[in-house]
């Protein structure tokens, strides 16, 4: 059902500072961004190893307060064979999904629970033309 961890990601304050810590502090690659549905930037993507990335949201102090989240974690993301498989059995087991399965704007399916904590989950499904299958 799960196959690994697709992605870990948190919401920074000062991208620039963050993308020098992950690449050349750590020695990662920037591989993608994904912008918002405005063109404006939203993520970005370090690959870490084929198949597993670190998600770079903006969104701290830099952006407009309707926007802001806490820096710090914001989801971890598990890749999964079959979206609607996985979906199904968190119902059975009366886990309540945040988002039903979607397709995102990578091409990829997914959807969203929290842990007992409140912590954000996301199910991910890849699709053979998103930019994590190609990078």
């Amino acid at each position: 059902m799960i196959k690994g961890i697709a992605h870990l990601a948190f919401d920074v304050a000062d991208m620039e500072k963050s993308l020098h810590f992950y690449c050349d502090v750590l020695g990662f690659t920037r591989a993608f961004d994904i912008p918002n549905d405005q063109g404006e930037p939203w993520i970005e993507y370090i690959k870490v190893c084929d198949g597993q990335f670190i998600e770079l949201f903006y969104g701290g102090q830099n952006k407009p307060a309707h926007v802001q989240r806490p820096v710090g974690f914001s989801h971890l993301c598990l890749e999964v064979e079959d979206i609607d498989s996985l979906a199904e059995h968190l119902r059975k087991l009366g886990i309540t999904l945040d988002v039903e399965p979607v397709q995102g704007k990578d091409f990829n399916m997914q959807c969203w629970a929290r842990d007992p904590d409140g912590n954000r989950i996301e199910f991910m499904q890849l699709d053979a033309r998103s930019p994590q299958m190609n990078s």
